[in-house]
């Protein structure tokens, strides 16, 4: 449920430690940011919804995923203090190709399109953290990419634990950890108990 009256203390601060904010974009921030609490099993958007905000989770644990021939196939997981957003959705302002499902009751603050296109015109250092934080977002796709495309389970999932947050691991449930590295649950908790 969106929640407009909040401090947004904690977007603040996480994106002042990434690069410092001017006091007036700080304001903005606090203006327009948006506080939102979804339950385990709620969606924040579902495929062919247009998405217009893009979220940082305060607290929880939420994957992507789209249905081809009847199995859900997770792309993607996010936890705490990271950004997701249906990328079709939000910059192309199209109905969104996959489905943004939380796993965990998790807690969010969001930012418009617009405002933040706002943001990008009238403060400069705006530019320098959309900069930042698109640097992150490529370098995480660029892992993904490439544990899709290593043949053998086992290595897959030795990639997956060299590049993923331990939290993640820990919190996942392993059907959605096996969709994600494209293996049975069966192999997946073989290599697991190796």
């Amino acid at each position: 449920m969106p929640n407009k009256k909040y401090n947004h203390f904690f977007t603040i601060a996480l994106l002042n430690s990434i690069y410092p904010l001017s006091k007036p974009l700080n304001k903005f921030f606090t203006n327009v940011l948006i506080s939102s609490k979804y339950k385990k099993g709620d969606y924040i958007v579902k495929k062919g919804e247009v998405c217009d905000r893009i979220h940082l989770i305060r607290q929880g644990l939420v994957r992507g995923y789209f249905n081809h021939n009847n199995t859900d196939i997770t792309t993607w997981v996010s936890v705490d203090s990271t950004l997701v957003t249906s990328i079709s959705g939000y910059f192309k302002n199209e109905p969104a190709l996959e489905n943004i499902h939380c796993l965990e009751d998790t807690f969010t603050e969001s930012l418009s399109f617009k405002d933040m296109h706002y943001a990008l015109k009238n403060f400069s250092e705006m530019s320098h953290l959309n900069r930042i934080l698109m640097e992150d977002y490529y370098l995480h796709a660029e892992y993904r990419a490439f544990m899709a495309r290593i043949p053998i389970a086992k290595d897959r999932y030795e990639y997956f634990l060299s590049i993923t947050s331990p939290e993640i691991i820990k919190r996942l449930p392993n059907k959605y950890l096996a969709s994600l590295l494209n293996m049975r649950p069966e192999t997946l908790s073989r290599l697991k108990s190796q």
